[in-house]
C-alpha cells in the first residue's frame, strides 16, 4: 500500500481553481446583503428605495443570486470524486478518509454559523457530503443522470405546489415579509451582547435549516454534489477540448434559458411560484453556464491570462469564505463598527468589491511562500491524519 499525501499543487485544475475563486466571489456579492441587513425577513425592493439601490439589487438577484452556491456544489462532488480515485489507486481506505474530512468540516460549518454567521452552507455540505459516498460507485453518466433527476423532478413538484398555494391562499397571506424579525434582529446585530447575538445567530439559522426545509435544501444541493461528481469521473475539466463543441453548445442554451427565467419575476408581477423557478432553475442554468464558460476561456490563451486572477482565491476557498464572514460581521455586528442596518444594497456591494479585493492581493501573495490556505491546510492534514507540509520549498 503506498503513502498517501495531499493533492500536489502541479496536481490540480487550473479551471477549477479559477470556479472556486469566481465562485467565492459571487457567493460574497450575495451574502454581502445578509450580513449588513435583515435580509431574511424582508422585501429588499421595499426596503431600500432609489433607482441605485433598485438596479443594484436587481442585476445581484439576476447574475448571481442562487447561481454561485450551485457552482461550489458541482466543485464539491468534482472533488470528492477525484479524491476517491487518487486514494483507491493507492490502496487506502476511502470511507475512513471522507468520513474524517466530512467530519471536520461539519466542525468548521458549527463554529461558522452558531459562532460568526448564520448563512454558513458548510454544514450542509457535510451532511449531504455523507450521504454522497454511497453513490460514488455509479458510473459518471449514471451519476449525472441520477443528479438531474433528483433536481428536476422534486423541484418541479415544489414549484406545482407553490403554484396551488397561490391559486387557493387568501391574498397576502404568502407574503414571507416579517418586520417583527426584522427589527429585532436589527436590535440585537446592531446593539446586543455576543450572547444575544450567538441566540439570534441561531434564530436565523434555524429559520432556514429547520426540518420542514431540509427536503427542499436536500433536493437543491445534493443533486448538484452528483452532477459534478458525474463530471469528474468523465473527466470533462481534464479534456476540455476533446468536449469543446458540446460545451459550447450548453454554454448558450444554459445562459439563454437561465436569464429568461431569472428576468421572468421583473417582466411580469412578482410572486412566490415565479421567484422558486427563477432561483432554483434559473439560478442553476445560469450556474453551469459560468462552469463550463470559465472552462473554454481556461483554454484560450488570452482570457486565461485575465481570469487566473480567480485562481488563487480558489485556491484558499473555504479560508477566503471564512475571511468574509470574520471581517463583515466584525464591521456590521455590535462587537465591532455597530453598522448593521445602516448599509443600502450599493454600499455594501462596494465594500463588497473592496473586501474581495484585497483578497485577491492577499491570496496572489500567500501561494508565493504556501501551499494551502490555513484552514485547508488544517483540513488535509486532519484527513490524512499527519501534519501537512505547508510552506513552499525555497527552490
Amino acid at each position: 500500500m503506498e503513502k498517501l499525501n495531499s493533492i500536489q499543487p502541479q496536481e490540480r485544475i487550473i479551471s477549477m481553481d479559477i470556479m472556486r475563486g469566481f465562485a467565492i466571489f459571487g457567493i460574497f456579492l450575495v451574502n454581502m446583503i445578509s450580513f449588513h441587513s435583515p435580509f431574511l425577513y424582508i422585501d429588499p425592493l421595499k426596503w431600500w428605495d432609489g433607482t441605485l439601490n433598485t438596479v443594484t439589487y436587481s442585476f445581484i438577484d439576476i447574475f448571481a443570486q442562487a447561481s454561485f452556491y450551485p457552482l461550489f456544489s458541482m466543485l464539491f462532488g468534482y472533488g470528492l470524486v477525484i479524491l476517491r480515485e487518487r486514494t483507491l489507486a493507492k490502496g487506502i481506505n476511502f470511507v475512513a478518509l471522507s468520513a474524517r474530512r466530512l467530519t471536520l468540516l461539519l466542525g468548521i460549518g458549527c463554529i461558522h454559523a452558531f459562532l460568526i454567521w448564520h448563512g454558513d452552507i458548510l454544514i450542509n455540505y457535510a451532511i449531504f457530503g455523507f450521504i454522497l459516498l454511497l453513490f460514488l460507485r455509479l458510473s459518471g453518466k449514471a451519476m449525472m443522470i441520477t443528479g438531474a433527476l433528483l433536481y428536476i423532478i422534486p423541484n418541479i413538484l415544489f414549484g406545482l405546489l407553490i403554484v396551488v398555494s397561490i391559486m387557493f391562499a387568501p391574498e397576502g397571506e404568502l407574503d414571507l415579509t416579517d418586520m417583527q424579525s426584522a427589527n429585532r434582529s436589527l436590535e440585537t446585530y446592531q446593539n446586543g451582547s455576543f450572547v444575544d447575538i450567538t441566540e439570534q445567530r441561531f434564530e436565523d439559522w434555524y429559520s432556514v435549516n429547520n426540518l420542514a426545509n431540509f427536503i427542499i435544501m436536500f433536493f437543491n444541493i445534493f443533486p448538484l454534489f452528483l452532477l459534478g461528481g458525474g463530471a469528474a469521473k468523465l473527466k470533462w475539466l481534464e479534456n476540455v477540448r476533446k468536449y469543446k463543441k458540446m460545451f459550447t453548445i450548453i454554454v448558450i442554451t444554459t445562459l439563454i434559458l437561465g436569464l429568461g427565467i431569472k428576468v421572468a419575476p421583473y417582466l411580469f408581477e412578482k410572486n412566490l411560484a415565479l421567484e422558486f423557478f427563477q432561483d432554483f432553475f434559473g439560478g442553476s442554468l445560469l450556474t453551469i453556464a459560468y462552469a463550463l464558460g470559465i472552462a473554454l476561456l481556461t483554454e484560450v490563451v488570452s482570457t486565461r491570462k485575465v481570469i487566473t486572477i480567480f485562481a488563487p482565491v480558489g485556491k484558499l476557498a473555504i479560508s477566503n469564505y471564512l475571511f468574509q464572514s470574520i471581517v463583515s460581521t466584525t464591521i456590521f455586528y455590535s462587537y465591532g463598527f455597530r453598522l448593521y442596518g445602516q448599509f443600502s444594497v450599493f454600499q455594501g456591494i462596494l465594500l463588497a468589491l473592496f473586501i474581495f479585493s484585497i483578497q485577491v492581493i492577499i491570496s496572489h501573495i500567500w501561494i508565493k511562500y504556501y501551499l494551502y490556505g490555513p484552514v485547508e491546510w488544517l483540513w488535509r492534514s486532519f484527513t490524512y491524519m499527519k501534519w501537512q507540509k505547508l510552506k513552499k520549498s525555497k527552490a
